[in-house]
């Protein structure tokens, strides 16, 4: 051996005798760069407030309430957590081969150009009674405008929870939704409920989702999903309690989550109030010139000469707009969306396939 070798263990042997004649670790005692177990602390404090949060979200959570530290990286922050048995391992999910088949839908290029809107699966309150809130949210900045366990379901109570948004953020320009009540009805012209006819008579235009197609609005499911696994089943009470359990969780999801998507910034720093503002409902439409107007009688059917012809029970009480076409038809528009068209042969109305803007 080497005399620096020798005299090393004869120097243990002085030391600590026979006893110290072994291999030790030579891991260093300290390192210059491990984390101070104040910044342990405070990660795990993070993480243990955002269970569902990722290493990357509560670094950057970290980050803002830290802002003059030296923030550690992000492999610092998962090491931490896994240590601490804080991380769960996700099982990587190839994507499906219909995911390139998805039709793609109006992408929101900015605040309010689309909101995106759906009823969460219920649970039962302590009370017993049915918690299924409403959910509405701004697709570009992942704003959520409202999350709340309605009384009913029903078209009379969505209208006026949705006149509450529109006051307090004003109009969309679009409002995506499935095809499921009171948003659309399956035996309607073009799939209008009254809820979707008052969007229209709002200026609002429609967008829908394909039946059985929850993915097309996926970044809405997930959001769901958060509120599956950190409100649903946590919240205890009655429907008042979950009510402000969700209005808590809302206020924590629009002002201090950070979102992958947005560049782990959060949705209040990129969502505004729409300049379109609500000025309640209009008493009734106005079209083009050269357009006749009728009135939808209670039945859903409008007279035109000695006929009376049916359009759609959900515009009741509405004025529709006729229009003469070629080939002898009379085309039905309601606002800026063509209904459809009545051929003058027949009496006999047609709805249209996809829907159609009013030309300039």
């Amino acid at each position: 051996m080497s005399p620096k070798t020798g005299y090393k263990w004869v120097e243990r042997f002085r030391e600590g005798g026979v006893a110290a004649l072994h291999d030790v670790s030579t891991k260093p005692r300290s390192s210059p760069a491990g984390l101070p177990e104040d910044v342990v602390c405070r990660i795990v404090e993070l993480k243990t407030a955002h269970p569902h949060w990722g290493p990357r979200k509560i670094r950057v959570l970290y980050e803002r309430k830290h802002p003059r530290e030296d923030v550690p990286s992000d492999s610092s922050f998962k090491r931490v957590l896994e240590k601490a048995g804080l991380v769960d391992k996700r099982t990587v999910r190839r994507p499906s081969s219909e995911a390139g088949r998805i039709q793609l839908r109006r992408q929101a290029q900015s605040p309010n150009e689309v909101w995106t809107v759906d009823f969460k699966g219920w649970w039962h309150a302590a009370d017993l009674r049915r918690c299924e809130p409403l959910t509405i949210r701004d697709a570009h900045s992942r704003f959520l405008l409202c999350v709340d366990p309605l009384e009913s379901s029903r078209t009379e109570a969505v209208r006026a929870r949705f006149e509450k948004v529109f006051e307090m953020y004003g109009l969309p320009e679009t409002i995506r939704s499935d095809n499921g009540s009171p948003f659309a009805a399956s035996n309607s012209v073009l799939g209008l409920s009254k809820l979707s006819v008052w969007w229209l008579s709002v200026g609002i235009s429609l967008d829908r989702i394909d039946p059985g197609r929850p993915d097309q609005s996926g970044s809405h499911e997930r959001m769901h999903r958060d509120i599956s696994l950190e409100v649903q089943g946590r919240a205890r009470g009655d429907l008042a309690s979950q009510r402000a359990a969700l209005s808590v969780w809302r206020e924590s999801y629009n002002q201090e989550r950070p979102h992958e998507a947005l560049g782990y910034r959060t949705p209040a720093e990129l969502y505004k109030p729409s300049a379109r503002r609500f000025e309640g409902t209009p008493q009734r439409l106005a079209y083009p010139e050269g357009h006749v107007e009728r009135m939808v009688l209670r039945s859903g059917d409008i007279k035109l000469g000695k006929a009376q012809i049916f359009i759609s029970t959900a515009l009741r009480g509405w004025n529709v707009g006729l229009c003469e076409e070629k080939d002898g038809l009379v085309g039905v528009w309601f606002g800026a969306l063509r209904l459809g068209a009545i051929d003058r042969r027949t009496d006999a109305f047609v709805g249209a396939g996809p829907a159609v803007e009013m030309p300039p």
